[in-house]
């Protein structure tokens, strides 16, 4: 899958840097620029799919950005902002925004705003389309293109890591991979203990399995691996 990138514009780049931590951290490649002649520049030359923008910024403020963006691009805007009246609210709406935070926000409230107007913009189709690939074991669903898991349609949020790992297993159920497979896949032959793999395993059942303790998806076949459980 093309990884999805992701413009941040704010003249606070202690802002910029943390907002691009969480998102690197959800998968997402980020962009960053600090006013809004350089958001033009980058959205104009760069293969951006989604801008977070700030409203109050020297050289062009967002309003006057996000219009400029309008007029030949229709991916989805978020305007950031430290002011919370309606009629800003309003304004930045009205001018083609897709949706506004106010400042000082909730990082996983930001992250879950992108991945919903992300799914929104490919679902309607404005993004090319791609084959459908995702992995159905029974309330388990693996979507391999946005990268997503839900468990019986509700959305688990997983690292990039653990991720991989529940992939790897999720496209072969049934077989058995020992520490040293799953290291080869997901870390590239790079040297991970078997403990570090024990405790992602753990954290992706606290995940996915209403009992962790009573697995019905993760399974460990004591003294060879792990496995993804086919039929429960």
């Amino acid at each position: 899958m093309e990884q999805l990138t992701i413009l941040v514009v704010d003249d606070d780049r202690e802002i910029v840097d943390s907002i691009a931590i969480f998102l690197r951290a959800d998968g997402y490649a980020v962009e960053k620029a600090y006013n809004g002649l350089e958001a033009l520049d980058a959205i104009m030359t760069k293969p951006i799919q989604l801008l977070l923008l700030d409203i109050m910024m020297p050289e062009l403020d967002g309003i006057k950005t996000l219009l400029k963006v309008r007029e030949s691009k229709n991916i989805p805007i978020i305007l950031i902002s430290a002011k919370s009246e309606d009629t800003d609210k309003i304004l930045g709406l009205t001018a083609g925004a897709d949706d506004y935070i106010t400042k000082p926000f909730n990082p996983s409230e930001l992250v879950a705003r992108v991945k919903s107007q992300l799914r929104r913009y490919t679902q309607l189709g404005a993004m090319p389309p791609k084959a459908a690939s995702q992995i159905a074991i029974r309330g388990l669903l693996i979507d391999m293109e946005s990268k997503s898991v839900t468990v019986d349609g509700d959305e688990v949020r997983l690292t990039p890591l653990e991720y991989k790992i529940l992939e790897l297993l999720c496209r072969h159920p049934g077989r058995v991979f020992s520490t040293e497979e799953i290291y080869r896949q997901v870390w590239n032959d790079e040297a991970v203990s078997d403990n570090a793999i024990a405790v992602h395993i753990r954290h992706i059942r606290e995940k996915i399995e209403i009992n962790p303790k009573e697995p019905r998806y993760l399974k460990v076949v004591w003294g060879v691996g792990y496995k993804i459980e086919r039929n429960g």
